[in-house]
C-alpha cells in the first residue's frame, strides 16, 4: 500500500480525514493527464495527478524487461506533425533522445487464409480488384466527407469488396476495432492534416520507449503523481472543486481536469454536474485486450515488418518491435477483440510468429478501454465545450478530436489554456 494511502487509512480510523489543497488536480495520468499537467506545471502552478492504476501512460505503455530491452504494448509511433508532443519533449530536455523508426517502418502484413503478404505503402494497391476500384475511385475520390461514416466514404472510392477484404482490416487496425461507423472527417475520425516540424525526424518513437516522454512528465517540478488513487467524485467547492478519492481521501483545487474514459468521467461528474455527466454517457466505448510477447530473434520465423493486419481473425493487429531492431529479441503486441480465452490468445500468436508455446519469454496482459465515435461526436464534441466554458473544470482524452497521442496533447494544451484564461 502506497505510504499516502496508509496514512489517509489511519486518519480515517481516528476520524481526522484532512481535506489536502492543490493548485490543479488531474484525474488520470494517462498521456492527456500528463501533458494537461506538464503545461499547469509550466505556468508555474503545482499539479497532482492521481491514477487509479499501479502507472502513470495510459495507452503510453512500454514495457521493460532487467535487461533494458522495452516494447509497447500501446501506442507505438510518432510523427513530426505532432507539434504539441514534440514541444513536450523538447520542454523536458528529451529532444537528443528522439529515435528513427528504422528500415521495417515501411513493411507491414496481410494475413489472410493463412497466407502472409508482406508489402510496402503503395504495394497495398495490388491487393485490391483492380477493376472494381476503377469503377469507384472516380466518382468516390471527388465525394464530399461530410455527413458520412469511414464505411461509407471509402468504400465509395475503393469498391465495397476491396473495402471489405483490404482497406477496412487495415482501417481497424488503427483503433482496434471496427472503424466503419467512425465518422470519415471532423472529431473522431481517423486521418487529420498537421503541419510537419522538418527539423523532426518523419517518423519517430524514443530511445527507451515512448515511456521515456512519460517519465519526463511525471519528473518535471511541480508534477506530482499518486498511483493507486481512484477518484470516485468531483463536487463543486465553493469557488473550486473537491476530489473525493476511493480511499477517503479529499482534495481540493481551483482548477480540475478528467482525463479519464468518458464512461469514468460520467460517472464522477454524476452529482453535481448531470447534464455534463449525460452529455458524456453517450460517448459509446470499446475494450481491447492485448497480449504483448517476447521471443528469441532466431526463434521467430515472420518476417520483420513494422505491423501486421489479419483477415477476419481474432485479433485487429499485431504491432513489432521491429522498427527498432534488438540484435536478441523481437516483440509483439497483438490487439485481440474480447471474448477469446487467454490460451486461445497465447496459440494464435504462435502460430501467426512460427513459434512455440514454450519459446515465448515474456507474455503480458492488459485491458484498455477506447471511445468509438459515430456521426453526430462532433456535435456531442461542441455541447461538452459549451457547458465547460467560462469555468475551470477541464475535461480531456482521445475522446474529443481522436485516439492519436498528438490529439489528446493538443486538447489538453488547448484546456489548459482555457482554465488558465478563466
Amino acid at each position: 500500500m502506497p505510504l499516502w494511502a496508509a496514512a489517509a487509512r489511519g486518519r480515517r480510523e481516528r476520524g481526522q480525514t484532512r481535506m489536502e489543497h492543490r493548485d490543479v488536480i488531474v484525474v488520470g495520468g494517462g498521456v492527456s493527464g500528463l501533458a494537461f499537467a506538464y503545461h499547469a506545471a509550466a505556468a508555474g502552478k503545482a499539479a497532482l495527478v492521481v491514477e487509479a492504476a499501479g502507472r502513470l501512460g495510459g495507452c503510453v505503455d512500454t514495457r521493460r524487461s532487467a535487461s533494458g530491452y522495452w516494447f509497447e504494448m500501446g501506442a507505438h509511433t510518432c510523427y513530426n506533425s505532432y507539434r504539441d508532443l514534440i514541444e513536450i519533449i523538447e520542454g523536458c530536455g528529451l529532444r537528443d533522445r528522439v529515435a528513427p523508426r528504422g528500415e521495417a517502418r515501411k513493411r507491414f502484413a496481410l494475413l489472410r487464409d493463412g497466407k502472409l503478404t508482406t508489402m510496402g505503402p503503395l504495394s497495398v494497391f495490388r491487393q485490391f480488384d483492380a477493376w472494381e476500384l476503377l469503377r469507384s475511385a472516380p466518382s468516390g475520390l471527388f465525394a464530399p466527407k461530410q455527413g458520412k461514416t469511414t464505411y461509407a466514404f471509402y468504400s465509395g472510392i475503393v469498391g465495397k469488396r476491396n473495402y471489405h477484404q483490404v482497406l477496412g482490416p487495415f482501417l481497424a487496425a488503427v483503433p482496434s476495432q471496427s472503424a466503419d461507423a467512425f465518422p470519415a472527417v471532423g472529431p473522431g475520425s481517423l486521418f487529420k492534416k498537421r503541419p510537419r516540424r522538418k527539423d523532426v525526424v518523419k517518423s519517430f518513437t524514443m530511445q527507451g520507449g515512448l515511456g521515456s516522454i512519460v517519465d519526463g512528465v511525471a519528473g518535471r517540478p511541480r508534477v506530482e503523481a499518486a498511483l493507486g488513487a481512484p477518484a470516485r467524485e468531483v463536487r463543486r467547492a465553493g469557488a473550486g472543486y473537491e476530489v473525493a478519492l476511493s480511499d477517503g481521501r479529499r482534495l481540493e483545487a481551483p482548477v480540475v481536469a478528467l482525463a479519464v474514459p468518458p464512461s469514468m468521467a460520467s460517472a464522477i461528474l454524476r452529482t453535481d454536474f448531470p447534464e455534463l455527466s449525460g452529455q458524456l454517457a453517450r460517448i459509446g466505448m470499446a475494450a481491447v485486450e492485448t497480449l504483448g510477447v517476447t521471443v528469441a530473434r532466431e526463434k521467430v520465423k515472420l518476417p520483420e515488418v513494422a505491423f501486421l493486419v489479419p483477415f477476419d481473425d481474432i485479433f485487429f493487429s499485431a504491432v513489432s518491435r521491429d522498427v527498432v531492431p534488438d540484435p536478441a529479441r523481437r516483440a509483439f503486441a497483438f490487439h485481440y477483440k474480447t471474448g477469446h480465452p487467454r490460451q486461445e490468445k497465447v496459440q494464435r500468436a504462435c502460430e501467426v510468429m512460427g513459434v512455440r508455446e514454450e519459446d515465448l519469454e515474456e507474455v503480458l496482459e492488459k485491458t484498455s478501454l477506447l471511445p468509438s465515435p459515430v456521426l453526430g461526436h462532433g456535435q456531442t464534441v461542441e455541447e461538452l465545450d459549451r457547458m465547460l466554458a467560462g469555468g475551470r473544470l477541464a475535461l480531456t482524452g482521445n475522446y474529443f478530436a481522436g485516439l492519436a497521442i498528438e490529439d489528446c496533447v493538443a486538447r489538453s494544451k488547448a484546456e489548459w489554456e482555457r482554465v488558465a484564461a478563466a
